[in-house]
């Protein structure tokens, strides 16, 4: 590292901008990732001297009533951040392989703050000894660089149907579900909803296709916000149900609900405390957990897909022994209704390392381009967000950097070009934590 780096990452922002052009895009690079690393360790020794404090309260602490609000008064920080930050340290306490992760700044404080909630609150039908395995899947979604909050939040989510107990999960509640409509006095019109999972997922598949952004004729992007393209897809969503219910596609399909489960696991729900782990690690034991699967909501409980499997049309999907289907008619360059049925239940959505693009908004990609005779079946096909398809076929300098093989798994692998990894060692698709 050169001096001026060094003094980037260690020493006052004063006047820093002024001296960044020296640097490189690596060094910025570099800068900018041991920065995150220093907020992420400062971080956990904050919750750390926080906690010891309010074991040791002085007369300060005392009264401010409460450490967390002693600390907001003599930062910059808000009374409930102050408060956040006291509370984690001590649901931190009983639980040291979560501390041990989050001090090492492996773990940021959202992500821990989600673990810790789980563990104080596990699913009422969960057996107490499942507690330590549950926490290492956790853990594995929440740690290291390709770690999200939606991915943590994915893994409590299917812990949540796999532990089912009599009572109803909250996702999938519909008691709990409220729409309010109420005009305003300009005469606009204010909605707000809270709806169970399965009313969600539907609501999401009815708008994929009529919230996509869409560029102008001349190739401008669309420069609607998320929020306005969801208002303007909903006000058309009114529109075709008035005019007939009329429906447009999405991803291929007309809007409808999928739910992907294992046969076996629809005819008879096994009690997954009891099944061993399986010997491939993190990955295998979250994508074999016998619970259903929404593209838009994730996961779903046996119950409740068993309920819809009373009144529905069924695609079946074979699978091979590491969960990956097998092909299905290939020899034309268009990929089939089950060719794109088979590739959503195995990419779970865009498959480059880091997207979390829904299936709708794919396309299937072909490793090997079929005017290069690569052949549509699964072997060579991939799913990819348009983002990521344009740029294996058309971003100047992209095409050919990253390399997609298809493993001994039947999935795909990325390998990156040497600029981004010199080691060029292969990246695992997208969906070991889409549940």
């Amino acid at each position: 590292m050169s001096v001026l780096l060094s003094d980037v990452v260690s020493g006052s922002a004063v006047g820093l901008r002024g001296r960044l052009w020296r640097l490189s895009a690596a060094e910025l690079r570099t800068a900018a990732i041991e920065a995150s690393a220093e907020i992420l360790r400062l971080e956990a020794v904050r919750v750390a001297v926080v906690d010891e404090l309010s074991m040791r309260p002085d007369d300060q602490v005392i009264a401010s009533r409460g450490v967390g609000s002693w600390l907001a008064a003599n930062t910059m920080l808000q009374v409930r951040d102050g408060k956040k930050i006291a509370a984690l340290g001590a649901a931190l306490r009983p639980f040291p392989a979560v501390a041990a992760r989050f001090d090492c700044g492996d773990c940021s404080f959202e992500h821990a703050v989600l673990i810790v909630a789980f563990c104080e609150s596990p699913p009422k039908g969960m057996p107490e000894e499942a507690l330590p395995r549950c926490i290492d899947l956790l853990l594995a979604a929440a740690s290291g660089v390709e770690s999200t909050t939606t991915k943590v939040r994915n893994v409590i989510a299917t812990l949540e149907r796999v532990f089912e107990s009599d009572e109803i999960p909250p996702a999938e509640d519909i008691d709990r579900n409220e729409l309010r409509i109420a005009s305003t006095l300009n005469g606009r019109v204010v909605v707000r909803g809270d709806f169970d999972a399965l009313t969600g997922e539907m609501l999401l598949s009815a708008l994929s296709n009529l919230t996509m952004p869409t560029p102008a004729p001349d190739g401008t992007p669309d420069a609607r916000s998320a929020a306005k393209r969801t208002a303007d897809g909903f006000t058309e969503l009114i529109r075709r149900y008035l005019d007939c219910a009329k429906t447009g596609t999405d991803g291929g399909q007309r809007p409808h609900v999928n739910v992907h489960i294992n046969a076996r696991d629809l005819a008879e729900h096994r009690d997954c405390a009891a099944t061993p782990s399986p010997p491939d690690g993190v990955g295998a034991a979250v994508s074999d957990l016998d619970v259903g699967h929404m593209p838009w909501l994730g996961p779903l409980s046996v119950s409740q897909t068993r309920l819809l499997g009373c009144d529905c049309f069924l695609s079946t999907v074979l699978l091979d022994d590491h969960g990956a289907p097998l092909d299905a008619k290939p020899g034309k360059r268009l990929v089939t209704a089950e060719q794109r049925v088979a590739l959503i239940a195995r990419d779970r959505g865009c498959a480059f390392p880091g997207c979390t693009c829904v299936p709708a908004w794919t396309d299937a990609h072909h490793i090997r381009h079929w005017a290069n005779g690569g052949p549509t079946v699964m072997n060579n096909l991939v799913l990819l967000c348009r983002s990521h398809h344009r740029l294996m076929h058309r971003k100047t300098g992209f095409v050919g950097k990253w390399e997609i093989r298809i493993g001994t798994d039947n999935k795909p692998w990325f390998i990156p070009p040497p600029s981004i990894d010199p080691g060029q060692h292969p990246r695992p698709a997208n969906t070991t934590f889409k549940t």
